[in-house]
């Protein structure tokens, strides 16, 4: 017999292996956790809440979003980093995942070892958008302004070291501007007050910016994606507004445990890329304003490290910290 001190020092993954070497070939045979790293409601949330029951029907049993919050991603990537890697407990991420190694000290776990990509569910679209009062029509008469009155500018996000604030990190790096960033606790807060007219204006996602922008209380001046949104034809490219090279967006993907057999990842992924491609869930996507992509689990690999690397060097450029 082992002496239980002895098993204190194992890796969870190592005591787990038997267990999961019996599970292989029978899984799933009870349901499936989906940790979600983030507050019911968001956007994140709401995209696995649509392909969870989806990933149930190809899977045979149901996958139970539950969401972990807290630690801007941290606490729910700890409870799945700890979880054994057998398919049963998965986390539900979003870009955080590839910026929190930049800031976070003290974590229980490591982002680069902890997890394994399984694919890209969805980006969000971020959109530099003003207040309907604003002077500026459009980007070109925005760096204008901006540069006539350097720091006077409040820009809205959705909060520290989120997609948006390293959108506007890059934004004032790329155009060489001095704007004033105003931290929210989610973009639906920064609409808001830039539809009283608090703020100047917002780098938030399309579908936060939407309703004020239908209402006539804000204008979109340019998005931060290669092509144009099928759902704002008339809103530019940053590239096609003067600025090239402004490329970020919000995300979110699922992981499993680092040491998850091949053939459970395997059809993960394969339930994820079929629940993504229902006709049902690609209308709720679009009504989301969230653009489905299903990627491979090597070109998701590849995008974590080359994300994790830029937003490292984002971070250091910028000075972004978490307060």
């Amino acid at each position: 017999m082992f002496h239980r001190r002895a098993l204190l020092g194992v890796p969870a993954a190592i005591l787990a292996a038997p267990y999961v070497a019996r599970a292989q070939g029978t899984w799933p045979n009870r349901p499936i956790r989906l940790i979600v790293a983030f507050a019911a409601g968001g956007a994140a949330d709401s995209v696995a809440r649509v392909l969870a029951p989806r990933m149930s029907e190809k899977l045979g049993q149901n996958v139970v979003v539950e969401n972990r919050t807290g630690g801007s991603g941290s606490n729910g990537g700890a409870a799945v980093a700890q979880a054994a890697p057998d398919g049963y407990t998965l986390l539900w991420d979003a870009s955080s995942h590839i910026v929190n190694p930049s800031l976070l000290r003290g974590l229980s776990f490591d982002y680069t070892t902890a997890f394994l990509p399984v694919t890209l569910a969805a980006t969000f679209p971020q959109v530099l958008a003003m207040k309907a009062e604003s002077p500026a029509k459009n980007l070109a008469e925005f760096i204008a302004l901006a540069k006539r009155q350097p720091g006077g500018l409040n820009i809205g996000t959705q909060g520290n070291a989120t997609a948006g604030h390293l959108a506007l990190a890059q934004l004032q790096r790329l155009a060489g501007l001095e704007l004033t960033h105003a931290a929210y606790r989610g973009g639906a807060d920064a609409a808001r007050d830039l539809a009283a007219g608090v703020l100047d204006g917002t780098f938030i996602t399309a579908l936060s910016a939407g309703p004020i922008v239908d209402s006539g209380r804000a204008r979109m001046l340019a998005v931060a994606t290669e092509q144009r949104l099928p759902s704002r034809p008339d809103v530019p490219t940053f590239a096609e507004a003067g600025l090239p090279g402004l490329l970020i967006a919000e995300w979110c993907a699922l992981f499993a445990p680092a040491g998850t057999p091949p053939q459970v990842a395997e059809r993960l992924h394969g339930a994820m890329v079929a629940a993504l491609a229902e006709p049902e869930s690609k209308a709720r996507l679009d009504q989301l304003v969230a653009v489905p992509v299903g990627s491979s689990p090597a070109e998701f690999a590849r995008f974590i490290q080359e994300g994790r690397a830029a937003m490292a060097t984002l971070v250091r450029e910028a000075n972004i910290r978490i307060d």
